[in-house]
């Protein structure tokens, strides 16, 4: 037996399903005393339910209007002895070398090591398999004192001179000093003589 559906809404604003059978010679009781179909009334969601995509690898960074990407600010620098606290590498100290603005991601030396294979570039080199130090979050590190041997938050201060430094809060132990600039422009400027003077060494 065929059954056609009907929607109609009632006085008691309440929807109920009608089904009416084929043969006309049955009129259907609840039809004859029903008020005329209307149209299927739908009514608009105010609070929408948000569908979330999961996005690639290279969309992920989140840009401003000019396409360019949102640098977070970070507790930590470059040069700056760190201690993790999470993780496989948990309790392991080391210092950065690298920072990531866009992710808040940072490397540091001789943690997180990753195996990467690497194909010979040229013919008869052979392959290597070789470690490279992976990024972590930057919310996975505490700074470290090396005289305390304790980790602490940063905290920021103004000192006479009108310069804002960062120091531990544990032991106010000021970070950004002038000595630790300058070890970093050294070791910036070792970087940047040893990369210059390794292509006049492959020069004939």
């Amino acid at each position: 037996m065929k059954f056609i559906e009907f929607h109609y809404e009632a006085q008691s604003s309440f929807w109920t399903n009608v089904h009416l059978s084929s043969y006309p010679q049955f009129p259907h009781p609840i039809l004859s005393s029903s008020p005329p179909l209307s149209p299927l009334h739908i009514k608009p969601i105010e609070n929408p339910c948000l569908i979330v995509v999961k996005l690639k690898r290279w969309e992920r960074k989140e840009c401003k209007p000019n396409s360019l990407p949102v640098l977070h600010k970070m507790h930590v620098k470059v040069g700056d002895t760190i201690k993790v606290i999470s993780g496989r590498d948990k309790g392991k100290i080391g210092e950065i070398s690298k920072i990531f603005k866009h992710n808040s991601t940072i490397v540091v030396k001789d943690i997180n090591l990753k195996t990467k294979h690497m194909k010979s570039r040229e013919e008869g080199q052979p392959g290597q398999i070789i470690k490279i130090e992976a990024p972590i979050h930057s919310s996975n590190v505490m700074l470290y004192s090396k005289e305390k041997e304790v980790t602490s938050r940063v905290g920021h201060k103004v000192l006479d001179d009108g310069k804002k430094v960062r120091y531990l809060v544990k032991t106010g132990e000021i970070i950004d000093s002038d000595e630790n600039w300058k070890k970093l422009k050294e070791a910036a400027e070792e970087k940047t003589e040893v990369a210059a003077a390794a292509p006049a060494a492959d020069s004939p």
